[in-house]
């Protein structure tokens, strides 16, 4: 069928032709508002109800993230830092204790005033750190008959005793003497010395768990956070579209609040966490490793000794000897290396040339001690003068306890700092948690109230 209209006019006939028949148009249907399918009363209450729910949320787990890093830092600060330094003065108060001991015992006779003084400090040294160690446990600890503190507090006044009779005998002239030093000298290794190492690796234990604990990064606030950050934007643009106001005042106030929360969270968890890892790359770590050093070469100093104790049958504790010096060159260096602070490495440079040069004098002494020259060896075992193993060690013991001294300080300042850090977060966050709750509340009841 044809669409085209004839029509006649005069003479002549015209064709006309209809317009074409369009298609109705498609209109794209309009992508809803939120909320379109509920009630716009009960969007904004949802809203309120999630925007408060958060804002509580983020108060709590930020309150226990603050306060559990604060208990930490203070848990470093006061209790596993102190302690961890006691175990370690304890063991090397006992390790210098059974060094100077044999030492005095190869002078003969009545040893020098400083010798005896030195011996008696580092007792009363090990006694004190002890005292420390043993008030912080917990009584029931000590009931355990293996415990590094029973065992140190049983056994250590038998070790004094023991020394107290090879020195009394030493003085007559007794040879027994030298047995007594040897048992002594045996108890310290075989039972002291590994209870005061489990001790010290126990504490030092304690204080890596109290950094982890005080360093960690709180990803649970931080997702809470920004989930809230983004509710709060996403309500107030809706806000926005539905009432035609450009500001409200209470999401205004409560986005504050919560920005000002994450700029106080951010930099001072930023600055603790730092702090807190410094305290362990240039502080609790070195003085650890330079701690484990200084011991192994009271260990060793009195191998040395004892040798010469045994009076040619010395063989094992010279090749415990060798055993205990071997790899120190290369942990001097490696300490050096990786000291923070340039005094600690200028310390640590000197220990390397130091040792080494003690390494020489021994030698010394054991050629001498091999030729039968006794009284050669034990002048440059004992001595006082420059040349000697005692001169060489003494400076190399002041070398690494400097070290230790100045790591062990870098550590408190570093936790100090993390400290101050965190000074009022914990309970500022909360009360910023607080205030976007109410402002979220407040914003909120205002425009429900004009659905009334």
């Amino acid at each position: 069928m044809r669409d085209d209209v004839i029509t006649e006019k005069g003479d002549h006939m015209a064709v006309t032709t209809a317009p074409p028949k369009l298609a109705p148009a498609t209109s794209q249907p309009r992508r809803p508002r939120f909320g379109a399918r509920w009630p716009m009363p009960v969007v904004l209450g949802g809203l309120a109800v999630a925007l408060i729910v958060l804002s509580l949320l983020y108060g709590a787990i930020g309150l226990g993230d603050a306060q559990g890093r604060s208990q930490s830092l203070d848990q470093l600060a006061g209790s596993s830092g102190p302690l961890s330094a006691a175990a370690q003065d304890l063991y090397r108060a006992l390790s210098d204790a059974d060094a100077t001991a044999t030492g005095a015992f190869l002078a003969g006779g009545l040893e020098a005033p400083a010798v005896r003084d030195r011996y008696e400090l580092d007792i009363a040294a090990a006694t004190r750190s002890l005292a420390t160690a043993v008030a912080a446990r917990d009584p029931d600890d000590l009931r355990q008959s293996d415990h590094p503190l029973v065992i140190l507090s049983m056994q250590v006044p038998v070790y004094t005793g023991l020394v107290e009779t090879a020195r009394a005998n030493n003085r007559q002239g007794l040879p027994i003497g030298a047995a007594y030093q040897r048992e002594a000298s045996n108890l310290m290794r075989t039972q002291l010395l590994p209870a005061a190492q489990r001790l010290a690796e126990s504490e030092s234990a304690q204080v890596s768990a109290d950094q982890d604990s005080a360093g960690a990064i709180p990803v649970l606030a931080i997702l809470v956070l920004l989930v809230l950050l983004g509710l709060l934007w996403f309500t107030q643009r809706e806000v926005s579209r539905h009432a035609n106001r450009v500001v409200n005042v209470g999401l205004l106030a409560a986005t504050g609040a919560v920005v000002l929360a994450t700029l106080w969270m951010a930099v001072g968890t930023t600055i603790a966490v730092s702090q807190v890892s410094a305290s362990r790359s240039g502080g609790s770590a070195q003085a650890n490793a330079l701690a484990q050093i200084r011991v192994t070469l009271l260990k060793a100093r009195a191998d040395e000794t004892l040798t010469l104790v045994a009076r040619g049958n010395g063989q094992t504790y010279q090749d415990d000897y060798g055993q205990l010096t071997k790899p120190v060159g290369g942990a001097l260096t490696a300490a050096r290396d990786a000291a923070t602070d340039p005094a600690v490495r200028a310390d640590l440079q000197a220990a390397s040339q130091i040792f080494q040069s003690w390494q020489v004098v021994h030698k010394s002494i054991r050629a001498y001690d091999d030729q039968g020259n006794y009284d050669r060896a034990l002048a440059l075992t004992i001595g006082g003068d420059r040349g000697s193993a005692a001169t060489a060690f003494d400076q190399l013991d002041t070398r690494l306890r400097d070290a230790i001294t100045r790591t062990r300080t870098s550590f408190e300042q570093d936790i100090a700092a993390a400290n101050g850090a965190m000074t009022g977060l914990a309970y500022g966050t909360a009360l910023l948690a607080l205030v976007a709750a109410a402002g979220s509340t407040y914003g909120l009841w205002q425009r429900l109230k004009e659905y009334r």
